[in-house]
């Protein structure tokens, strides 16, 4: 379910999605982008979640004026938690990416009894140069946003991708920006520097970086894992900054195994965040091939793997999805579980977690230590999954 706000002038503009009763996730953007920028990642986050997502002042539907002369990221995260009042949320976990990291950085470090988890999506505790900031804001106060639009998708996405549909549409997105509005966010990040307070961030913490990103260098996300008391760190290649976008697979499969590893705390919640996360792993229609072929003889395997293998094992915050993909090839080459190794390769192909390459540097090294028999099985399996992945594409 997707809902709008209510019609006011005094809150984020903002959008709801999944079940009410779910525990709540707000999920904020990043300058220049709206709340769509998180698209790819809504079908997986809101089966397990109350989803809020909102837009920046001047940004898609919150009116610039909501943001005032000389404001800063502290009144940004203000105004969420407002939201989060109107909304009858005391305490929920957060996403932001960019900006929107700052501001939940800031509610962490400020608000901590609000806040049950935090992900920061290549974020930093300080972006950059405040006179580079300053610079920026001068020149879209003078020529509009035109100038800082042209060279948009070279700071936030890769070559490769620079120029794929939906790239083109959030850059589309940024030409709609308030000038006034940007300007004055330019200001609010040239202030923001929390470096030397980032150790009081308390709450469970994600950071997710790309590590092609120019505008928020993969040294910012180690930064804030290093400081941040016990935090997780994921590095994503073939990734720039905004990579929930161009990497939308293994953000989500992130921030699911972060969120879910807080949230799940009986039985019930285990499964249901167990069954998000087997989605997003397996695919749904894999999911949903096993849930329709289930018996009452079956049910109670089926919920124990669910609920133990999924909602205990691949949501614990050690590891991220990438890391337990490469694992669990492993031991299925060494165990030689054939059909369950090709179930494995292809949900991880198609999903974009592993790549080719990265299927064959986990092959050759289980070659090594599990055995070449076991390792040609595995190579020609993979070799046949690839063919069949590469002639779905073309029929596309």
């Amino acid at each position: 379910m997707t809902t709008p706000n209510a019609p006011t002038t005094r809150l984020l503009h903002h959008q709801v999605a999944g079940d009410l009763g779910a525990p709540p996730l707000l999920l904020g953007p990043s300058l220049g982008t709206a709340l769509s920028v998180w698209d790819a990642q809504m079908a997986g986050l809101a089966r397990a979640h109350r989803v809020v997502r909102w837009d920046l002042p001047g940004h898609g539907g919150t009116p610039a004026a909501l943001f005032p002369a000389g404001g800063g990221v502290a009144e940004l995260g203000r105004q969420v938690l407002r939201l989060a009042d109107a909304l009858g949320i005391e305490r929920f976990a957060y996403a932001g990416l960019s900006l929107g990291g700052a501001v939940g950085s800031w509610l962490a470090l400020h608000h901590p009894d609000r806040i049950t988890s935090l992900a920061l999506v290549c974020s930093s505790a300080r972006f950059g140069e405040p006179t580079a900031w300053r610079e920026r804001a001068a020149l879209v106060r003078a020529e509009g946003i035109g100038p800082v639009a042209g060279t948009a998708a070279a700071r936030w996405f890769t070559a490769d991708f620079a120029d794929s549909p939906d790239a083109r549409a959030v850059v589309a997105g940024l030409r709609d920006v308030d000038p006034l509005a940007y300007a004055a966010l330019c200001d609010a990040l040239a202030a923001h520097d929390l470096r030397g307070v980032l150790a009081g961030v308390t709450v469970p913490t994600l950071v997710v970086a790309g590590r092609d990103d120019p505008a928020t260098p993969v040294a910012h996300a180690r930064e804030l894992a290093d400081t941040i008391p016990g935090s997780t760190l994921v590095e994503l290649p073939g990734a720039s900054h905004l990579a929930n976008l161009e990497r939308p697979a293994p953000v989500t499969s992130a921030l699911l195994t972060h969120f879910a590893a807080v949230t799940a705390t009986d039985d019930a919640s285990r499964h249901s965040a167990g069954l998000a996360v087997r989605r997003t792993v397996l695919g749904d229609a894999h999911v949903d091939r096993a849930i329709a072929r289930t018996t009452p003889f079956t049910a109670v395997f089926q919920d124990f793997i669910t609920r133990y293998a999924w909602g205990e094992v691949w949501t614990r915050p050690g590891l991220d999805h990438r890391t337990r993909r490469c694992l669990t090839l492993t031991a299925l080459v060494a165990l030689g579980h054939h059909e369950e190794l090709a179930m494995h390769l292809r949900a991880a192909l198609v999903s974009g977690d592993l790549t080719p390459e990265d299927v064959q540097e986990v092959l050759l090294q289980a070659a090594v230590y599990c055995g070449v028999p076991a390792a040609n099985a595995a190579f020609a399996a993979a070799d046949r999954i690839l063919t069949e992945i590469s002639h779905a594409a073309e029929e596309k």
